[in-house]
């Protein structure tokens, strides 16, 4: 117990230490948590010693993340990824372990050598990169996609690779040979998971959500998860692949967020024990000896990932800003490329020498790559607005009203409509409120309003109408004057979220503004009323004559929004005004405000 408290404190104060100063370098979570490895580790201070006993259990991390991701990824999505899957990742892969392997014949080793060995260098870490594209909030773009899509692509086919790399060497193959006989049972697994998920998990975490246990919620998750894990081990192949599929199949599942948000603690806090991990196991010995070599042959290895990934992606079709971002995200060596050399050192396909060489270098390019991308960003200033999300492709339609921003406001639009048989394009920026949206059959786009192209395409030239209703106010007022400057016919109607939001919307020509809550509280104020014993009649005369004040005061307030003696001024003349107007009796009772110039 003692032995096992000093290793927590030890893992636990160099987190706290090495991450937020390299957070606030700007190198990002993972490099602070790479060099308290190095630091605690059996080639550091020695603070740790028992490597492999932390290894094993920190790849968890991994198995976790790849679920938890997965629940992200519905299959419908997945399939929709198959272009990126085959072509772009399958060519990266291909492409990079030719390169290497020529490298690995011109240093005289045997081809099967040569190859298996590229093959691991080819490979990219998915956890590093994930975490870097959350940390970014990158996930979502156009090359945080096509760089999961790649990484998917590699660790399917590990899958092949861990079966075969055993039988192409001299030795036993360890552990891993006996294992990998049974990796023909993959396609078996996936059916029953399948089948088991539908069946079995779905309804069985109804009986537990019944229970509200959050503990035994909590377990449950983790049981299916490390269950998962643990079949996928037995049969030889990589337990982090499976739970991913076991991710993916319970997308569709009512529980899917409270799955997430059960497992990410664990998940999180496992991650960050996996890079430390890793950062232990880089051999200072060997950096020390040949420093130079060491660095230089780590940066070449990130600078050829770098120009095959960039390349794919411009062959595909990727602006040179998403192609670039792509292939910094994963042009690390990955967490994959260790289980390859482990293997390939059982067969007896390499010397324990060169696997340690190779091992550091896969090491050193994780430490490098943060630094390389934070030196690109500070060289090319780079605008976060270059990097877009991969919207959807919008056909002109010939909508009459267009919606941007289908949450709580803009949907009210859309029911009406709809039951009016208008016809109306509505667009919104949540992924995860469209796919909600279109399980109950309203037809929402994934796109940007600041977009023109996208705005071009979904037919605004021919629309008459346009409601913004969006959440971010400085986006809603800039988008707003593009439409007015751009399409002068298009009546736009503008959700405010106050006062100021009004009069920054008055300020580029938007005149039918509504503030979301304003109806809604002013009518509700209606209702108690009523309650308190005023006649209905009253009440409603009481809210409609507060409405027009309130309107009269809101344009005279905006003439002197940019003097603050003469707003308060004015502010406090329509309050003393307002209760005079709500006592009398008349229907028409006159309101009027000092104007502007009488505030002088």
């Amino acid at each position: 117990m003692s032995l096992l408290l000093n290793q927590i404190l030890v893992f636990i104060g160099a987190s706290i230490i090495m991450v937020p100063l390299f957070h606030r370098l700007g190198f990002g979570s993972v490099l602070g948590y790479l060099i308290a490895g190095v630091f605690v580790g059996p080639y550091g201070f020695r603070l740790i010693r028992d490597l492999e006993s932390v290894m094993h259990f920190s790849e968890f991390g991994v198995v976790l993340l790849l679920f938890v991701i997965g629940l992200e990824i519905q299959p419908r999505k997945l399939w929709s990824m198959k272009k990126d899957l085959i072509c772009l990742g399958g060519l990266q892969v291909l492409v990079c372990t030719l390169i290497f392997a020529l490298v690995g014949i011109f240093l005289d080793w045997p081809v099967s050598t040569s190859f298996v060995l590229a093959f691991g260098m080819s490979l990219s870490s998915t956890a590093f990169a994930v975490q870097s594209l959350n940390a970014k909030n990158n996930f979502n773009t156009e090359f945080g996609k096509s760089s999961f899509s790649i990484l998917l692509m590699q660790d399917l086919l590990a899958i092949p690779a861990l079966a075969i790399i055993p039988g192409l060497g001299n030795g036993e193959g360890g552990d891993h040979a006996g294992s990998s006989s049974l990796s023909y049972l993959f396609p078996v697994f996936v059916v029953v998971l399948v089948l088991v998920s539908r069946f079995v998990l779905q309804p069985f975490f109804r009986i537990i959500a019944k229970t509200h246990q959050r503990e035994i919620f909590t377990a449950t998750a983790l049981f299916v998860v490390l269950g998962v894990a643990s079949i996928m081990l037995k049969i030889g192949l990589s337990a982090a692949l499976g739970t991913f599929i076991a991710g993916v199949l319970l997308a569709d599942s009512e529980y899917r967020h409270e799955l997430e948000a059960n497992i990410d603690p664990f998940k999180s806090m496992l991650l960050g024990l996996f890079f430390i991990s890793v950062g232990m196991t880089v051999s200072l010995e060997i950096i020390m000896e040949k420093p130079f070599i060491i660095v230089g042959l780590a940066l070449l290895y990130l600078a050829i990932k770098i120009a095959v990934i960039y390349s794919s992606g411009r062959i595909f079709k990727m602006n040179h800003v998403n192609a670039k971002q792509m292939a910094l995200t994963i042009a690390q060596g990955g967490e994959f490329a260790f289980v390859i050399f482990s293997i390939a050192l059982s067969a007896q396909l390499a010397a324990p020498e060169t696997i340690r060489f190779l091992i550091a270098i896969i090491t050193l390019s994780m430490a490098l790559n943060p630094v390389i991308s934070k030196f690109d960003e500070i060289l090319s200033n780079r605008n976060n607005s270059e990097v877009e999300p991969k919207f959807d492709e919008i056909k002109d339609e010939h909508p009459e009203v267009m919606i941007a921003g289908f949450g709580r406001f803009g949907q009210m639009f859309g029911r009406i409509l709809r039951a009016q048989n208008i016809p109306f394009v509505a667009i919104d920026k949540d992924e995860e409120q469209i796919e909600l949206l279109r399980k109950f059959g309203n037809k929402v786009y994934f796109g940007d309003v600041m977009r023109l192209d996208l705005l071009e395409s979904a037919g605004i030239s021919k629309s008459k109408y346009f409601v913004m209703a969006i959440d971010d106010v400085e986006v809603s007022v800039k988008a707003a004057k593009l439409i007015r400057e751009r399409f002068p016919h298009v009546k736009i109607f503008g959700r405010a979220r106050n006062r100021g939001h009004v009069f920054d919307y008055f300020d580029v020509g938007v005149e039918r503004v509504k503030r979301e809550t304003f109806d809604a509280s002013v009518y509700f104020v209606k209702d108690l009323l009523v309650e308190m014993g005023t006649p209905a009649e009253k009440a409603q005369l009481i809210i409609e004559k507060f409405q027009m004040h309130d309107e009269i005061m809101l344009r005279e307030q905006y003439k002197v929004r940019d003097d603050d003696k003469k707003f308060v001024s004015v502010s406090k003349q329509a309050g003393a005004q307002l209760a005079h107007v709500l006592s009398d009796e008349s229907a028409h009772s006159y309101i009027s405000l000092p104007s502007s110039q009488e505030n002088k």
